[in-house]
Order: structure tokens, then sequence, then C-alpha cells
């Protein structure tokens, strides 16, 4: 006997395209060839499914008032149906209605058509169009004529003779019903199966979870409640939606004048739960009577008027307020769903295509092996914002990587963005640069596409400047909980501090260093930045330190504290009373040391990893830290004429800053 903890076989995905699974792929093409031959027996259960999915608030508001079950299931789908049934029967009246009156428009279409052709009497391309039709019309009537009879001659053609024999009652009563037998057996199938899906809810429930998601239930528990609760928001919103447009629409055809207004209610209200097309046809048709009721053009613009009119409003004020929770469908995947659906099911499959295009997304979400129908059919970034800005500067576009930081700084400081997401897209890239991947023209090209958004920020740095407070946001993690919570971090004022910001040891760091300055300079401190090659041995003694507070070098490559303790000893000597901090933008590069150790065996002032507590470490009003060699100087006793001074000592007797 099996194992009942092993569960069920799983896949192992890669990340390698070439060593992918292809079973998910072969299980989905299996299922479409399914869904395509065996639709008339899969079609009412999924029908079923959707309404039971729909049904099911309303079922447990019921239970709530302490309705028994049976009656609860009952009581639903008998309002539900009651409801689809007087629709329904309302639309075929009204439709009656319209074919009795449309012989009585015929005038007013033939007026139309006359004053549109005086109106194209002197362009060329409607003068054509017009002499087609005509033509056409000449050549039918003719072909009319000459296959009637004629009179006066003795050639005529035969006359065809039908024989008619009256139906029996049986047999007339048979030709009406078999139409409405195959219709009328799929809505009874339905309804049966959505009362016992909703009475056997729990049940089917445990089922599945035992059949798919046994080993565990925490993922397939999540999975069953999102696909709920997205599918049945889903189309609650949507009918609220379409009532909330139908009904102006119908009240607005009545008062303008249009014929049979309930019905293009009705049917906007309908029609607007197929994606896209479905308003274009509930405004096409109400348009065509409105041209054939009226000898004017004012009926037609006002029809017009009105639906789009009702488009804008429900596009942009209704449905961003109803939609709380969204279908996490891309526009595009609603297209294509609409259309694979419509392929496999016909108009049917047109109306069920969000809702189970959404289900597919809840698969995708909760899978891994699936995971690709969540990358291809849902709304949701596929990319983080800092890997989405390191593509745009390895394709040298910073222009679009302009538009998207300006999106982001709306909301956010410059001092959230250059921490959170542009410094780690430069980590990325040092990373690439790292492991070989990234050349070394490339990596100056991530640097030029950087720099280039730097300078295009620069006029929302001057903007932040002149606010009064600046505040950051920052990442606490509480400790009850394990994703962490932001918290708002109030910058220290930089007015009147110096601030001298350094690359560490390629044109990414000088990047980060410049974008380091800039923060400093929107809370008011003076900066200047100097590349790696100004720190090179060779160039850095004409580095000039003098009148610097503090001097902060910033590094991308982790492998970077040797450097940094090298480059924190020339400047600390070069300028005793300046203060010299480490950036370490990889955390990593910490390898579990607190910031103050790795600051005490580098002799820095501070050691830092994150934007914010490099802001505020920079900007501290604290003494600076003397190396070793400069503490055992200056408890030396004092020079004595003629004695022979090392270059240490002259070092730490000269004038703080000079130059190295």
């Amino acid at each position: 006997m099996a194992d009942a903890t092993k569960g069920p076989i799983r896949f192992s995905p890669t990340s390698l395209p070439g060593n992918q699974s292809y079973q998910p792929l072969i299980l989905i093409f299996v299922a479409v060839v399914a869904l395509y031959f065996a639709s008339e027996v899969i079609l009412p259960f999924a029908i079923a499914v959707l309404l039971s999915f729909a049904l099911q608030p309303l079922v447990s508001r019921f239970r709530r008032w302490r309705m028994p079950r049976i009656l609860a299931v009952s009581v639903s789908v008998l309002i539900a149906f009651m409801i689809l049934l007087s629709v329904t029967l309302v639309v075929v009246l009204q439709l009656n209605e319209l074919a009795r009156e449309l012989p009585t428009y015929q005038t007013n279409i033939i007026s139309k058509i006359r004053s549109l052709k005086e109106m194209g009497a002197g362009n060329s391309s409607i003068e054509r169009l017009s002499g087609v039709v005509e033509r056409v019309g000449s050549e039918l009537s003719e072909l009319n004529s000459d296959s009637a009879p004629t009179t006066g001659t003795d050639e005529r053609d035969p006359i065809l003779v039908e024989i008619f024999s009256p139906q029996r009652p049986i047999e007339m009563l048979t030709g009406l019903i078999a139409p409405l037998i195959e219709p009328l057996a799929t809505t009874g199938l339905v309804i049966v199966v959505v009362i016992f899906m909703l009475l056997d809810r729990e049940e089917l429930r445990d089922r599945f979870i035992r059949l798919v998601g046994y080993n565990d239930l925490h993922r397939t528990t999540e999975a069953i409640q999102d696909a709920g609760r997205r599918v049945s928001q889903y189309l609650l919103m949507q009918l609220v939606v379409n009532v909330t447009y139908g009904v102006p629409i119908g009240i607005g055809l009545w008062l303008i004048g249009v014929p049979n207004a309930l019905l293009w209610g009705l049917l906007a209200t309908i029609l607007r739960f197929l994606p896209y097309i479905g308003p274009f046809i509930a405004a096409v048709l109400p348009l065509t009577l409105a041209l054939a009721v009226a000898p004017g053009w004012s009926l037609v613009l006002w029809t017009a008027g009105l639906f789009l009119t009702m488009e804008l409003i429900s596009n942009n004020v209704v449905e961003p307020l109803l939609y709380g929770s969204r279908t996490g469908l891309s526009p595009l995947a609603i297209i294509a769903a609409a259309i694979f659906w419509t392929w496999l099911w016909g108009p049917i499959g047109l109306v069920l295509s969000t809702p189970l295009t959404v289900c597919l997304v809840v698969l995708g979400r909760h899978v891994p092996q699936f995971e690709f129908l969540q990358v291809m059919l849902g709304n949701e970034p596929v990319l983080d914002p800092k890997e989405r800005l390191y593509q745009r500067l390895l394709a040298s576009d910073p222009d679009e990587a302009t538009d998207n930081a300006e999106e982001m700084l709306e909301e956010d400081y410059l001092v959230d963005f250059y921490g959170k997401v542009a410094i780690p897209a430069l980590l990325l890239g040092e990373h690439d640069r790292a492991r070989g991947v990234l050349s070394e023209e490339q990596m100056q090209q991530v640097a030029a596409s950087a720099s280039t958004l730097l300078r295009n920020l620069e006029e929302i740095a001057e903007e932040e400047s002149e606010e009064e407070d600046v505040t950051a946001t920052e990442d606490v993690a509480e400790a009850s909980e394990t994703e962490p919570d932001e918290a708002e971090v109030e910058l220290p004022d930089g007015e009147g501090r110096r601030i001298l910001c350094i690359g560490g040891r390629t044109e990414l760091d000088d990047v980060t260093a410049a974008m380091f300055a800039q923060v400093l300079e929107v809370q008011g401190a003076d900066t200047e930045v100097a590349t790696h090659v100004q720190i090179q041995p060779r160039n850095l003694r004409e580095l000039a330190v003098r009148g610097f507070d503090t001097a902060v070098i910033a590094f991308l490559n982790p492998n970077s504290i040797g450097h940094g303790r090298y480059l924190v000893r020339r400047l600390k000597r070069a300028s005793p009373r300046l203060r010299v901090g480490i950036i370490l933008w990889d955390s990593d590069a910490l390898d579990g040391f607190k910031p103050e150790e790795i600051a005490n065996r580098m002799n820095a002032d501070f050691v830092s990893s994150t934007m914010i507590e490099s802001v505020q470490h920079a900007l501290a009003d604290e003494a600076p830290v003397r190396l070793p060699s400069q503490i055992r100087l200056r408890r030396r006793r004092p020079l004595v004429r003629g004695e022979i001074v090392s270059p240490e000592t002259k070092l730490a007797n000269a004038e703080p800053g000079g130059a190295v």
C-alpha cells in the first residue's frame, strides 16, 4: 500500500530553458483537446461551476440568517433562474414588437440614403461607391425580370409544383418541441449540478484537496480561496457595473425617443459581459434603429452621445470605484482569452472567457509548474523595479528609465528610489561583472545610462531640496512577523556640512557615489564627487581633502574591505580631522558581522549598507576616529631640536586638510 504522506508526484522545474520539464505543456495540450471534443459534456459543468461561485455569497447570507442549507440553496437557485427567465422573456417580447414595427421605418431609411448620396455628389469616392451600388441593383433587377414569365408568348418556363400534405397534430407538436429539447435539457442539467455543488460544497472541497494537495494543505487552501474570491468578486462587480451602465442607457434612450428602450437597456447590461466587443454591439443596434426611426440626424447623434458618455463614466469612474479587487488579468490576456474560448466553445465561451482565465492565473500563482500561466496572463509586474531599471540601463535607454523613475517619484523621495531601486539595479550589474557576463564595454554603457538618469532627476532633486522636511521609508522587521514593515525616518539636516563622495573601484561605484551626493544635497549639504580613478595610488596624492567634514567611499563589490581599509588609512593620514565612512551596498560583504565591528577593523568612522543609514552617518556631528599610529604619536614627548622625525610624525603634526 502506498504511503499516504508522500502525496502526489511533483515536477522538478529548473531555471535552465533546455532542462525544463515539458509535462505541464503536454497536460495543457491534452486538456485543450479534451475541452474541444468533449465540449457538450464539459460546458454545462463549467457553467454550473461559475454559477455556483456567483451564488455562494447569497447562500452564505441565507445561512447566516439561520436558514437550513437545502432551503438556502433552493431559494438562491430559484431567484437566479427566475431573474434569467424574466430577462429572457422581456427580450423576446421586445424583439417581437420591434419586428412588427420595422416595415414602418422603410421610408426614413430610404430618405437618409438619398441624403447621403446628395451629400457625396462632389466626392469622387462616394460617387464611385454609389455607382457600384446602383449597378449591382440594376443587375439584380434585370436578373429578376429575365427569370419572370413573359406574357403574350407561347414559350414559358416550367412551374415548380410542390405537393403539400397536412401534418398530423402530433407531428406538428413534435416539430415545435424538438428544437427546444437540447437547450432545455442543458438548462435542467446546469440547474441540477449547481444545486448539488452548493449542497455538497464542503465535501467537494475536501475531496479536491485530498486529490491534488493533501501534502500541502496551506497552499491548496490558499489557492481554492483565491480562485473563489476572484471569480465571485469579478462576477458580482461585473454585474453591478453592467447594471449601472444598462439602466441609464435604457432611461436615456426612452427620454430621447428611441423605441424599445427597455430592450436596449437589457441588451446593454447583458452584452457588457462580453469583453470589449459587447459594448460596441450594444451601441450598434440602437444607433441603427435611431437611424431608421427619425427623418433627421439628431436622434442618431443623441444616441451616440449617450453611449459615449456612459462608456466614459463606466470606464473612468464606476469600474475604478467598484473593482477594489482586480481580476489579475492583463488587457492583452483578456483579448487573447476571449479569442481562445470563443474558438473552443463559441459564444458561451466568450461569456465565460474571463472567469475561466482567472482560474488559470490562480493555478499559475500557486502551482510552480504552471507559473508561466501567471507570467503570460497576469497583470502583475513580472520584473522587480530594480530588474526593470537594470534592463533599461543595459539596453542604453535612459529615457524610459527616467519615465519609470518619475512615476515612482510621484509617491516616493529620491532617497527611497536610489536606495531601493537604482543602487540595487547597479548591484545587479556588479554581480554580472563579477561572474564575467558583463563586459567592460557594457559596464561603461550601463554607467553612462545611469549618469544620464542621474542628470535627468536633478530637477526633482531641486524640488525636494525646497521642502522643509524629507522623510524616507525604512524596512523595520517585527519580531512577530516575517515580512518587514515600513517606518518613516526623518533625515538629518546637512546645512553647513561638506561631504566628499568617492567611487570605490569601478564606474558603477562612481555612479552610486554621485547618487549619494545628490541625496545629501537635498538635505542641504555641500557635496563633491571624486571618481575611482582619482583615488588610485598614482593619483591619490593629488586628491585635495581640505575643508571637508566627511569623506564617504562607496563600493558595490563585496570583496572591497581590504581596499577600503587602505583608503581609510591614507585619507585619515592626509587629514586627521576628516571623518571617513565606507558604504558596502552589498550587505553580503558584512559576512554576518555588525557594521560597527567592520568599522573597527577598518579604522573607519562608520560602515553602512543602506542609503538611509549612510545619510544619517554622513551628516552626524561626531568626532573623527583616529588611527592607532596617530594615537601613539600624540602620546609621545614633544619633539626635541635636532631629532630625526619620521614621515608619519610629520603627517600627524601637519595641518589638517592638506593634500595626500
